[in-house]
């Protein structure tokens, strides 16, 4: 009898003895997996922070860049603010842009737009949405305009329309050789037409 007491009782106190082990190391597992979690927490809004900081690092307010050839051809664009790019950083991502492009022998040629895009290796620039184009008593309108500085080439695309004293049309695109002082207007499908309307 007091053998199975003894046996019992040992039972017991081992029973018991698991019980509490099993449950410190379950709360100890909570409490590492909490506590690893926390620190994951920790490492992600310091890496968004330090992206955060990098973005801010990029951007400059009021940002203007300029260019001149030997023939006295003259580039100029500025805008409210520009990002660089962090992958290719010759590349600047601009906001509100104005630029002048003036030509020897040349009218002045204003462009305007709500974003960009300036290579300041060779000044090559792209606008985009709400695209004005202004040249004597012309207005041109669309959402993107490429611009290069060694192709002398301007082309604007996308809802594209041109509007003067005389007339006003609808096209796909317009392409400028400000060089050539040459005019393209055409569609994309062959099949479509230039849409011009007289205003006289």
């Amino acid at each position: 009898m007091k053998k199975k007491i003894i046996i019992s009782s040992s039972f017991i106190i081992f029973f018991f003895s698991l019980l509490i082990y099993f449950y410190f190391k379950s709360n100890n597992e909570k409490k590492l997996i909490e506590k690893k979690k926390k620190i994951e927490l920790i490492q992600t809004e310091n890496i968004e922070q330090d992206e955060e900081k990098i973005i801010s690092l990029n951007i400059i307010q009021d940002v203007s860049y300029s260019a001149k050839d030997n023939k006295g051809n003259e580039y100029f664009v500025k805008a409210e603010e520009g990002t660089i790019d962090q992958n290719y950083n010759n590349l600047i991502f601009l906001k509100a842009v104005n630029a002048t492009i003036r030509l020897e022998n040349y009218e002045l040629i204003e462009i305007s737009s709500d974003f960009g895009k300036y290579n300041t290796d060779n000044y090559d620039t792209i606008f985009s949405k709400n695209v004005i184009i202004t040249y004597l008593d012309n207005v041109i309108k669309g959402k993107y305009l490429d611009f290069s500085w060694d192709k002398n080439l301007i082309i604007i695309s996308k809802d594209v329309t041109l509007k003067n004293n005389q007339s006003s049309l609808r096209a796909d695109v317009i392409e400028v050789d400000i060089k050539e002082k040459d005019l393209k207007i055409f569609m994309h499908e062959e099949n479509k037409k230039v849409n011009i309307k007289s205003l006289n």
